[in-house]
C-alpha cells in the first residue's frame, strides 16, 4: 500500500470539519447534534481517506 499526500481540497475540508469539532467542544456551536469527538473522528477519516486513496 502506497500513501500519497491528500489534495488541498481534501485537507481544507478536513480542517474545516476539525474546526467545527473544536468549536462544538468549546460550546460555541450548540446547534450541532453530534458530540465533538465524533466530529473530530469524521475529520480524521476524511484526511485518512485522502491519504490512502490516490487521486482523491
Amino acid at each position: 500500500m502506497s500513501l500519497s499526500a491528500p489534495t488541498m481540497v481534501v485537507f481544507i475540508i478536513s480542517l474545516v470539519i476539525a474546526i467545527i469539532g473544536v468549536l462544538a467542544a468549546l460550546g460555541t456551536l450548540t446547534m450541532i447534534p453530534l458530540a465533538s469527538v465524533w466530529i473530530m473522528t469524521i475529520a480524521y477519516i476524511v484526511l485518512a481517506a485522502g491519504t490512502l486513496l490516490k487521486g482523491l
